[in-house]
């Protein structure tokens, strides 16, 4: 658990008295008083506390250097998040806006500061076996509660397409890993061929944060309370079993390849498994859980990897947010073969059902996707298809 602090040190940014003016100027800051800090978290927008006199707030920004197509997309956070101030979801109030890119290099946005905890071991330690059966069940409810807004009566009908989102979003995630594809790895080969052949029937569409994980929720200092979910430049309309399966990868990956439980005693832990949130997040919402599970794994371990492969290709070109860029690439095959694995289990449960198992245990889709097996046809970029949706935003947030 760390809770929500600026890092000391480190020079200010050159852009510091061109927005101690603007902010001056537009009432949002003492120029006299005001100091700026960065704050630790995340691969994406730069994000500082900005403290004066009159307290603290937040400043989100792009990063500076060549983006990809609709990345680190501030002006959807600020959208959203202001949509959903007077909504059971829990979001800090929002600011200001500004997209003058003589300011700060780029657009960027205030927004009020969530003084709290984040808890960026999802093993949660140091926590009461209670406490940390709370967290949990408050992340579920946060998710639940965000999943029963309706776009449309908080003015966001228009913030993405309704349908198709699967498909969009896969062919969105094959092209752009291409775009940053550093070594051939076979498991992301074969997803980029499987997931376009078992996209699920969609209906409707509700909003998605893209990003929802227990770090990116800041609890109150005294209880597990979520006062703040942060983090949503890769917010759309889509599907909003993808939001839970993205959280639910942590039960499936190990503390040592990056922040999972896999392999924990999460009873003597006191955090419950992973079919327990599944069932307590879809027994709030009212729906039953999906027999076809391992598909929402698949997907989200094959958009995770994309989206560290990108993280990792701007480490290289030197203009990543954090640090740790670098050290990412090394997490995108693993966390491939986590997703091609599900992907198996997925085509394998077919296969049951329609009595088409093979022999040796193989579903037909597996054999014809398995990348590991010689003479393997693992292109699979024919299969990917082409989208130019600019509505669903993306970008490079581990």
């Amino acid at each position: 658990m760390n809770t929500v602090s600026p890092i000391q040190g480190g020079s200010a940014p050159d852009w510091l008295p061109a927005l101690s003016a603007y902010l001056s100027r537009h009432g949002l800051a003492d120029a006299a008083t005001l100091r700026l800090r960065p704050l630790s978290g995340g691969q994406s927008n730069p994000t500082y506390l900005l403290e004066d006199k009159n307290g603290c707030r937040v400043l989100r920004k792009q990063p500076p250097g060549q983006l990809l197509p609709s990345a680190h997309a501030v002006d959807r956070e600020y959208r959203v998040m202001s949509a959903l101030a007077d909504t059971d979801v829990p979001v800090p109030p929002m600011l200001h806006y500004c997209d003058d890119r003589a300011i700060v290099g780029t657009p960027f946005y205030l927004m009020g500061y969530a003084r709290g905890r984040v808890f960026l071991d999802p093993a949660l330690p140091g926590l009461a076996p209670a406490e940390r059966r709370a967290i949990y069940g408050e992340a579920g409810r946060v998710l639940a509660a965000l999943h029963r807004v309706e776009p449309a009566r908080v003015g966001l009908a228009d913030y993405g397409r309704a349908g198709g989102y699967y498909a969009r979003q896969v062919a969105r995630w094959s092209r752009q890993y291409r775009e940053t594809e550093t070594q051939r790895i076979p498991a992301m080969e074969a997803l980029i061929d499987w997931l376009p052949r078992h996209l699920p029937p969609e209906e409707g569409a509700s909003l998605v944060h893209g990003d929802y994980r227990l770090d990116n929720l800041v609890f109150d200092p005294a209880a597990p309370r979520a006062i703040a979910l942060l983090d949503w430049e890769l917010s759309t309309l889509g599907h909003p079993l993808a939001d839970l399966a993205y959280h639910c990868m942590c039960w499936r990956i190990s503390p040592a390849l990056w922040r999972g439980i896999a392999g924990l005693d999460l009873d003597g832990l006191g955090i419950p498994g992973e079919a327990e949130f599944v069932a307590d997040y879809c027994r709030a919402r009212g729906i039953r859980p999906p027999d076809n599970w391992d598909f929402y794994l698949a997907y989200s371990f094959f958009r995770i990897a994309a989206i560290l492969q990108g993280v990792y290709a701007r480490g290289l070109a030197g203009n990543a947010a954090g640090d740790d860029a670098r050290e990412m690439g090394a997490r995108v095959a693993p966390l491939a073969e986590l997703g091609w694995a599900a992907a198996q289990a997925e085509s394998g449960r077919g296969a049951g059902a329609s009595d088409a198992s093979h022999s040796d245990g193989t579903h037909s889709d597996a054999r014809r996707s398995d990348p590991t097996r010689p003479g393997a046809n693992t292109a699979g970029s024919d299969h990917a298809g082409d989208s130019s949706d600019s509505s669903d935003s993306v970008g490079e947030t581990p």
